[in-house]
């Protein structure tokens, strides 16, 4: 059994996965963690006396090593590691909406402070790819940046919608890390730089992400999934109904390879092998764990894995010794696997006893109507799967059809359906009345998303008289575009919208007519797939869609335009307040009291009109935080119209527009300028 070789009780409430590890002077290593109220503490618990003494730094009177750092702003995410290489220590990195902050612990200095437009809802620290710093990499409103030491912007790209989740693994196995995103809807990205080589789509938001070891890694969802891919075939997934807060790679049980410690909502820690998800440690805190990390927290030469709750209790465990031979399960949680082992085996042993029933009814008897009720079938019997598009009625909307019928008389009494992201709980079961049994069954199936889903049904076949029925199990694959239906050129108007581009195929010049830009996008991602095209070009016009572009590249000018004026206002009255504090002062100490009541009435008013300008400030940032979105939802779909290095031009260009803040440039670079400008001059 496995027991923690230390416990703290710390006084600060833990933000959940804002924790982290590091060793700010190069030798002490010192847990940092973002608390309440715009804090981050740093509990350093080797050295009592710290030196930290500017404004940004104190003491806490609660634990002599525990050090508060002011960021007065809500704290959205946080890591450490070795940002500049030539210090020797490590960097802490905090995010918040609007800034991000790279904090020398040990010299008590700032190595930079930069504004980040589209906020930092994820960080990660490393290097990537052939940039040869390494970089603070946050993902934010739709977008992903990348600073060096100095606070410069080496990388940045865009990406489908907003980030929750960043890692850095050598996905390829090319020596090179990529960059693993993942985002709010549903998609784990893989990044090469600014190329996305990968993509795999998940059943909800993806919350944590994490490398374990070559191209394996880890991942967590919002809805208390957790499980292990290598690349992009995923070895396992368990579902909890509580929330996973935090995941971390670790060696328990000194095997020589990592196993998925995961933390969870309801305090329960567990340890499971990367290769079949089986739990092979768990413990419980009082409340939701905060973050999972690891580290030489006692200074003996040894990694303990570190593990902490939202209430600030910390507990660290050594790996299992070769000698506990891999048993480091509790006693009570061996009982529980005894007693699960036993139901199943119960369960076998009743299933045994069955088809024991039944292959004795057979001997002492032909095939007759009685055998109908034990669900004995013809041996011949097939079941058959179709797939169409149901156009739809009044009545219901367009649907992909799955028709399931068997080759006999035999019926279909129920179908069960288990598929990722088409049915609520991921499964759906089909069991028509008893008055409405046939050999054949239509279900209605409406994807969310254009991707290929593997649908696995179980179907029930026997006889109307059945009291046990044959269960026939086989997957079938729903296709990527299984909503769309081939029309005639009469049946509907072409859409004015369109994308032309050239292939060296048998039909080189091909033309996509639609008024979906997504839709154009996946069907040129996935004939180039198919047809294994490096590099493509196109000629795209979406004059509905680009009209609407135009009019939100306005918005965005307006609201900075607006925050740069708010700004100033406030900037203003700051130091129109400090003018009247120190009149109303001089005038108490003169005991004019009728001046100080009119400078302290005017400091109210000034207070109030202060108050106001934030709120509307605050608005007009989340306006603009929405209209940014579209922006960068614009430029990932421009991206996706094209394949190789056209792609990543029309990114990088559309990057330096958005350095420089123009617009008519912004337009260009997408290539739609042409068509943005001949619209407005229509208009």
């Amino acid at each position: 059994m496995l027991l923690p070789v230390f416990t703290l009780k710390l006084r600060h409430k833990i933000s959940p996965r804002m924790v982290a590890v590091g060793r700010y002077d190069g030798t002490h290593p010192c847990l940092a963690a973002a608390t309440q109220a715009g804090k981050v503490f740093i509990h350093n618990p080797h050295t009592r006396s710290q030196h930290f003494s500017a404004s940004r730094v104190f003491q806490s009177p609660l634990e002599s090593d525990v050090s508060l750092l002011n960021i007065n702003q809500a704290v959205s995410c946080l890591t450490a590691g070795v940002l500049n290489p030539e210090l020797g220590y490590d960097t802490l990195l905090v995010g918040t909406q609007t800034n991000l902050l790279a904090y020398d612990v040990y010299n008590n200095s700032d190595l930079f402070y930069r504004e980040v437009a589209d906020g930092a809802n994820a960080i990660v620290l490393g290097t990537l790819g052939d940039i040869s710093s390494p970089l603070a990499i946050i993902g934010g409103n739709c977008a992903l940046q990348g600073f060096d030491h100095e606070g410069n912007d080496l990388f940045w790209t865009v990406t489908g919608d907003n980030v929750h989740s960043l890692a850095l693994c050598d996905f390829d196995s090319d020596g090179k890390k990529e960059l693993l995103v993942g985002s709010e809807d549903f998609d784990i990205r893989v990044f090469k730089e600014d190329e996305i080589v990968a993509e795999m789509t998940e059943t909800e938001v993806i919350t944590s992400l994490c490398p374990m070891y070559g191209s394996r890694f880890g991942y967590a969802l919002s809805n208390g999934t957790v499980g292990v891919y290598d690349k992009t075939a995923r070895y396992w997934r368990i579902k909890s109904k509580n929330h996973a807060m935090s995941i971390h790679a670790f060696d328990l049980n000194s095997d020589g390879v990592c196993e998925l410690i995961t933390g969870w909502s309801n305090g329960k820690v567990d340890a499971r092998s990367d290769r079949t998800g089986e739990v092979i440690f768990k413990d419980n805190f009082s409340s939701a764990i905060a973050g999972v990390v690891e580290g030489d927290y006692r200074m003996d030469g040894h990694i303990q894995l570190i593990c902490c709750s939202v209430d600030g209790e910390i507990r660290g465990y050594l790996p299992g010794t070769p000698e506990m031979r891999g048993n480091i399960m509790d006693t009570s949680v061996e009982q529980d696997l005894i007693r699960e082992l036993s139901q199943k085996k119960q369960n076998l042993l009743l299933e045994l006893r069955n088809y024991e029933d039944n292959a004795k009814a057979e001997l002492s008897s032909p095939l007759s109507e009685a055998d109908g009720h034990r669900g004995v079938i013809p041996a011949n019997t097939k079941l058959h799967t179709a797939l169409s598009v149901n156009l739809g009625s009044a009545a219901q909307a367009a649907h992909t059809e799955l028709c399931i019928s068997t080759s006999n008389d035999t019926i279909i009494r129920a179908v069960l359906i288990f598929a990722e992201g088409i049915f609520l709980g991921e499964s759906h079961v089909v069991h028509p009345s008893i008055h409405n049994l046939s050999s054949s069954i239509r279900i209605p199936i409406t994807p969310p998303k254009d991707v290929p889903v593997d649908l696995h049904l179980k179907t029930f076949v026997g006889y109307r008289s059945s009291t046990q029925f044959h269960v026939f199990e086989l997957t079938r694959q729903l296709p990527r575009f299984s909503m769309y239906a081939l029309t005639s050129p009469d049946s509907a108007s072409e859409p004015p919208s369109y994308v032309n581009f050239i292939i060296a195929e048998r039909a080189q010049r091909i033309t996509i007519n639609t008024d979906d830009i997504d839709l154009a996008g996946d069907i040129i991602q996935s004939m180039a797939s198919f047809f294994g095209i490096e590099d493509l070009q196109v000629e795209a016009d979406f004059p509905v869609y680009f009209e609407e572009l135009r009019k939100v590249l306005v918005k965005v000018d307006e609201y900075h335009s607006v925050h740069q004026k708010l700004s100033a206002d406030m900037a203003d009255n700051s130091n129109l307040i400090r003018s009247l504090l120190v009149r109303a002062e001089d005038a108490r100490l003169m005991r004019d009291m009728k001046t100080m009541k009119s400078r302290y009435m005017e400091l109210y008013d000034l207070n109030k009109d202060l108050l106001n300008g934030y709120k509307i400030r605050c608005n007009n940032h989340t306006e603009l935080l929405g209209s940014l979105k579209a922006v960068n939802q614009a430029i990932q779909r421009a991206g996706r119209l094209r394949v190789g290095k056209p792609k990543n031009q029309v990114i990088s260009a559309c990057r330096d527009a958005i350095r420089s803040n123009n617009i008519n440039t912004l337009s260009e670079s997408c290539g739609w300028g042409q068509l943005l400008r001949r619209r407005g001059e229509n208009r």
